[in-house]
């Protein structure tokens, strides 16, 4: 039985992006994945109840704000759980996850300024699957 992981559903092509996009691995990386792990495809932010697409949304002083200022931690929050819990029904014990995300980054996240600096930190997703002994990586270290 292979081991189960979840996924950030973007990374399999799915157009879940906060602009309606994508960030499909390429498929030789999908097959290598395939073949180690069973894939359960995660979106965070569309489990929160954001639409796609949305307006981008960055950490900051430890709340999830959209670029128009409006507090979505809630919904940030509520996704996370819903990833928490899938990973639990699953027994996965691996996240691959989108890197810079405020919702599946682990590492580095954007800073909540808006103009495209990273900085250290998780997403709230990424965090509370570490917090959880899942261990989260990004798409590069695949």
């Amino acid at each position: 039985m292979k081991k189960r992981a979840l996924i950030s559903s973007c990374l399999l092509g799915v157009n879940c992006r906060y602009d309606g996009g994508n960030n499909g691995l390429p498929c030789e990386k999908l097959k290598e994945l395939k073949e180690k792990y069973e894939l359960i495809p995660v979106c965070p932010e569309c489990y929160g109840g954001l639409t796609t697409p949305r307006t981008p949304s960055e950490r900051r002083e430890g709340k999830v704000v959209s670029r128009l200022g409006e507090d979505v931690t809630e919904e940030f929050s509520r996704g996370a759980e819903a990833a928490l819990y899938l990973a639990e029904l699953f027994g996965a014990e691996l996240a691959i996850l989108k890197e810079n995300s405020p919702s599946c980054g682990s590492g580095t996240i954007y800073d909540g300024s808006f103009s495209g600096k990273l900085t250290e930190g998780d997403g709230v997703t990424a965090e509370l699957l570490k917090k959880h002994g899942i261990t989260v990586i990004g798409e590069k270290s695949i």
